[in-house]
């Protein structure tokens, strides 16, 4: 049955001689978290878990709980391990934190309530601290600026050799546990539950070794080892196929979960035995976006970033819209990973107006954003200066235009998004995406971006 909340206990009344108390930031944030739309929206997704959490069941960790331990998982940069370990053991925290005398919940507790979340509702909550922003006055929302950075997925350097060995090992370890959960019934596959993981490790090393090697012996000798492990794969498909028609045809639940699991790898199996033979076997460029760089994290893109030491990274673009005060009003994941960015200033415009009731009266943006179109745009979306660089040979109007003082002074408030992604890339984690999945991509940003928002505002309402 899920619970609200606990009976509160004033921690720090019953050990005054410590003279315990939050510091000004954290008060505020404690009573940020109060409010009754966020706990609302959270406890709407923790109902969903099973049809009857609301009602029936053992007792919960509370919604308040589970809510205030993931904000400070985030505000601090901590896993879900080290975020139980501190809170059991500090008493401002478990002060801060709603938990009082009771048990603090395990990791993986929290980690199984955390995956209830979604993406939307992440959305919702960031919503809200944006209305929250402007009923503190942190921000009126005059100004608007907006990026996209890259938030690089949890995977290994993508290689065709790995991708196709990623797949081998996946699939030859299901099949080793259908062969358990299929019982008597698995003698007349025969040789279908072979692993060719061993042959596939061998056929890499030499992969890596021959990879050294340059001139017309080189590259034979790279196609006649990818041949190889091409066929390897191409058998270790076909013998998870004919498991997985034996599955299906189980009454077991494991079974079936297994040949879902089948159902769910044996194509992004084929798909990097299809993409090796065409990039290496036959020499045809695969374009970015028909690539597969991750067995496990399939929706990862490649993003041209034309950094030294980086020119490309492997994961999703974010798009942040930013006003004055340091909070981000909208962000979205992008279906494209690479190209120009100009068509989503109109999403942002649209979101500025469904938070503020109006267009800014300065928009700033970089190149990427920049086309006549989108200056129209916002012309006509009512945006009194617009601060975008010309893109090509500008005329001498232009030109004269750029060098103006007020152009000048729009363009660098511009600049000051670029420190506030380096500030979410580096203390709201939106470097790397800890989390599995699409799904899980829109929870890290979300909870990152939430987290930033709602540590604006109690710092401004600390200053105040």
């Amino acid at each position: 049955m899920l619970r609200d909340r606990y009976e509160p206990v004033d921690l720090f009344a019953l050990v005054p001689q410590l003279g315990l108390g939050f510091d000004p930031q954290l008060a505020q944030l404690d009573r940020l978290l109060d409010d009754d739309q966020i706990f609302a929206a959270v406890r709407a997704d923790l109902a969903r878990r099973y049809p009857l959490t609301p009602v029936h069941g053992r007792r919960s960790t509370p919604v308040e709980v589970i809510l205030r331990m993931l904000v400070v998982m985030r505000l601090y940069g901590w896993s879900y391990e080290r975020t139980a370990y501190f809170v059991n053991d500090s008493l401002v925290l478990r002060q801060f934190c709603r938990v009082y005398l009771e048990k603090v919940p395990a990791d993986t507790t929290l980690i199984r309530w955390a995956n209830t979340l979604g993406p939307a509702t992440l959305q919702k909550l960031n919503d809200r601290a944006v209305q929250l922003a402007r009923a503190g006055k942190v921000t009126r929302g005059r100004k608007l600026r907006v990026d996209t950075t890259a938030v690089e997925a949890d995977i290994h350097y993508p290689t065709d050799s790995a991708l196709v060995g990623d797949g081998v090992r996946v699939v030859s370890r299901l099949l080793r546990r259908a062969k358990g959960a299929l019982g008597p019934a698995a003698a007349g596959l025969g040789r279908a539950f072979r692993s060719r993981v061993r042959t596939v490790r061998k056929l890499s090393q030499q992969l890596h070794r021959i990879a050294r090697h340059k001139g017309e012996e080189g590259r034979a000798a790279l196609k006649a080892a990818y041949t190889k492990l091409i066929a390897v794969a191409r058998l270790t498909a076909a013998q998870g196929e004919r498991v997985r028609g034996a599955l299906q045809r189980s009454a077991g639940e494991q079974a079936l979960r297994l040949a879902a699991r089948l159902g769910e790898f044996l194509p992004r199996l084929r798909r990097g035995i299809d993409q090796a033979s065409r990039r290496v076997l036959q020499g045809e460029a695969v374009p970015a976006p028909e690539k597969l760089l991750s067995l496990f994290e399939p929706h990862t893109q490649v993003i041209p970033r034309f950094k030294a030491g980086k020119p490309v990274e492997f994961g999703r673009k974010l798009r942040l819209d930013e006003v004055e005060g340091g909070i981000i009003t909208g962000y979205a994941i992008l279906d494209r990973g690479g190209g120009q960015d100009q068509a989503y200033l109109k999403d942002s415009l649209a979101a500025h107006r469904r938070h503020f009731g109006r267009a800014p009266d300065l928009l700033a943006a970089d190149r990427g954003m920049s086309s006549a179109a989108n200056e129209a745009l916002a012309r006509e979306a009512g945006v009194k200066q617009v601060a975008l660089p010309h893109v090509g040979k500008a005329s001498v109007e232009r030109k004269a235009l750029e060098k103006g003082r007020r152009f000048r002074r729009g363009y660098r408030f511009r600049a000051g998004i670029e420190g506030r992604i380096h500030v979410l890339r580096r203390d709201r984690g939106l470097k790397r995406c800890r989390y599995h999945g699409e799904s899980g991509m829109g929870r890290w940003v979300g909870w990152g971006i939430v987290t930033h928002n709602l540590s604006k505002v109690a710092e401004a309402g600390a200053a105040q």
